[in-house]
């Protein structure tokens, strides 16, 4: 039974601007696609300038957020996490879930530039592995001798996943040579991740479809490549 005099409520202090526009095609770890860039925005009064000082020695930061985006209902003691291929479980609090107990995340994600406009501040950063809008709770800076840890053990995640090769049919190449402004590096970065539900299975051809900027990104994988078939503006967008 939970003790309601332990219990407490949490306000966002911001949320993030993203080029991700759901969950499906967002790394599952921060760093991966470091051509992401993303906007931490402040609610008042955390916007305040003076709540920033010093924040510009720091290269890194912890950010504390939401994962709004998932129905949590009951506890789950036990997740199949896509490292082991979505059909191992495993402890919750052996994995970075997001079905916990509190829908709490942690990401590191590198500082790219901290904008003060009329006494208001918003943090450019790389690397962010979050939905557009999800409610940011905290951030804290990075500090490398006490979070680095050289002998540190990774469980069952010790290596960075196999990245797949990014190829384009032909009309995917002429929507991207029409379009100069196209983030294509950033955009490879997220699909060589291999999005796709962990799981798929070995024969898959489904043709999935990605949001990620105002585009929608529809893509095949076979033989460890993805093909990239189509790529049009995601009208349902309002960017």
């Amino acid at each position: 039974m939970k003790n309601l005099c332990n219990s407490y409520s949490l306000e966002p202090i911001g949320y993030i601007s993203s080029p991700y526009k759901e969950k499906f095609a967002v790394p599952r770890q921060p760093g991966l696609a470091p051509d992401i860039i993303s906007t931490i925005n402040f609610y008042p009064p955390y916007n305040d300038e003076l709540a920033f000082i010093g924040l510009e020695s720091f290269s890194h930061l912890h950010v504390l957020f939401l994962f709004d985006k998932v129905e949590y209902t009951k506890f789950r003691p036990k997740v199949r996490p896509p490292r082991l291929g979505g059909n191992q479980s495993v402890g919750v609090f052996a994995t970075r879930s997001p079905f916990r107990p509190n829908r709490i995340g942690l990401s590191i994600v590198e500082i790219k530039r901290i904008v003060k406009e009329k006494g208001k501040v918003s943090i450019e950063v790389s690397g962010a592995d979050l939905v557009d809008n999800t409610p940011i709770i905290d951030i804290k800076p990075y500090i490398p001798f006490v979070d680095a840890k050289a002998d540190a053990k990774g469980g069952f995640a010790t290596e960075a996943p196999e990245l797949l090769k990014v190829n384009y049919s032909d009309e995917a190449l002429e929507f991207i040579k029409q379009r100069g402004d196209l983030k294509i590096k950033a955009i490879e970065q997220s699909l060589a991740q291999d999005p796709r539900p962990a799981y798929k299975d070995d024969e898959d051809q489904r043709l999935y479809q990605a949001r990620l900027y105002n585009l929608i990104i529809s893509f095949k994988v076979t033989d460890n490549e993805v093909m990239v078939v189509k790529v049009e503006e995601d009208k349902a967008d309002g960017c």
